[in-house]
C-alpha cells in the first residue's frame, strides 16, 4: 500500500478540515482514455455529506460529468521541502505534504433555484469577515449566470488522506519537521506574486 500506513489517515474530520481550509480542488475525470483536469472551488455540505461545485459550460470536461460518472478530486494542503538540517538525527532530504483524495459520483443540479442556492452557499462560505459580501437570491446577475454554469454534487464513495509529516521520526525530529512546515507555509510570497503580475504588463 502506498503511501505507507503511517502517512495515511482515515479520519474524515481531518480530511474535511483540509477541504475547508484549502477548497480549491483539482477535479479529475476521463473520457475514452483521455484525462481532464479543472481547478475549481468546492464546498462540503455538512447536511448531505456531499461536495458541491460549479463548472463553466464551455469547459470540455463537462462532457465527462454525466449523471453517476466517477470522478476524483484532489485537495492540496501545505507542503514543503524538509532539509536534513532541521532534524537532530541523521536523515535524508524529503518532502512533507498534506493531500486529500476524494472519489465519488456526479449528481447534476439543473433546477435554476437549486443552482442559485449552491452559488449563495459557496459565496457565504468563501467570504471572510473582512469582506462580508452577501450574494442575494434576487440579484439579477444570477439569472444570467446560471445559463453559463453547470452545478453538481459529488456523492463521496471513498476518502483518502495522505499526511506525510515525518511521523516515522522520533518525537523531537517530528516536532522540528512540523515547525518547518508551519514556517514555510507562512513565508512571504509577495515578491513571487508581484513578479507574476509584472510579467503581464
Amino acid at each position: 500500500m502506498y503511501p505507507p500506513p503511517h502517512h495515511q489517515s482515515d479520519e474524515i474530520g481531518k480530511m474535511i478540515a483540509v477541504i475547508k481550509h484549502f477548497p480549491l480542488g483539482m477535479l479529475v475525470s476521463a473520457k475514452d482514455g483521455k484525462p481532464f483536469v479543472t481547478h475549481i472551488p468546492f464546498i462540503y455540505n455538512e447536511t448531505s455529506k456531499k461536495l458541491v461545485a460549479h463548472i463553466d459550460r464551455n469547459n470540455p470536461q463537462l462532457e465527462t460529468l454525466t449523471e453517476n460518472a466517477e470522478v476524483t478530486i484532489v485537495f492540496k494542503g501545505p507542503d514543503t521541502y524538509i532539509s536534513p538540517s532541521v532534524y537532530n538525527t541523521p536523515q535524508l532530504p524529503t518532502w512533507n505534504y498534506v493531500i486529500v483524495h476524494i472519489t465519488g459520483r456526479i449528481k447534476l443540479i439543473n433546477k435554476p433555484e437549486s443552482i442559485k442556492n449552491t452559488m449563495i452557499d459557496m459565496t457565504a462560505f468563501l467570504e471572510d469577515e473582512a469582506q462580508k459580501f452577501i450574494l442575494k437570491n434576487d440579484d439579477p446577475r444570477m439569472d444570467r449566470l446560471i445559463n453559463y454554469i453547470q452545478a453538481f454534487e459529488v456523492e463521496i464513495t471513498n476518502w483518502e488522506g495522505k499526511f506525510k509529516l515525518s511521523q516515522d521520526k522520533n518525537a523531537q525530529d517530528f516536532e522540528n519537521a512540523k515547525q518547518e512546515l508551519i514556517k514555510k507555509s507562512r513565508k512571504d510570497v509577495s515578491g513571487f506574486i508581484d513578479s507574476i503580475y509584472k510579467s503581464k504588463s
